[in-house]
């Protein structure tokens, strides 16, 4: 059963890894800094980050270890969030993508939503 369980886990953290390498895409594609690193080819963590203007980033791990996302503004932490919660952030933001439309280069009309 342990086996198995630990198997599913690293099948989700590499679909949530080809994801966020999607996202990355879509992001900088409609003129948003973004960004995904993954550390080798076998796509078990990952580094998202996306700059949504006036100094509004965004930044989501994730690993074996856990899931994280923290977003800052001016340098400071306005939250952080783990787990499933993470998860769910992450999807406001892919759905507030699939509404905008490409912006200009000043990156407003994402982070005014």
């Amino acid at each position: 059963m342990f086996l198995r369980l630990a198997h599913q886990h690293r099948q989700f953290v590499q679909d949530l890894v080809m994801n966020l390498q999607a996202l990355a895409i879509v992001l900088e594609r409609r003129g948003y800094p973004a960004s995904c690193y993954t550390c080798g080819d076998q796509m078990n963590s990952a580094s998202f980050m996306v700059s949504l203007g006036d100094n509004h980033l965004i930044r989501f791990l994730v690993s074996d270890y856990g899931i994280t996302w923290t977003e800052m503004r001016d340098d400071r932490e306005l939250m952080k969030l783990e787990g499933a919660e993470a998860i769910n952030q992450l999807q406001e933001l892919a759905n507030l993508v699939k509404q905008v439309t490409p912006v200009c280069s000043d990156n407003k009309a994402l982070a005014k939503k």
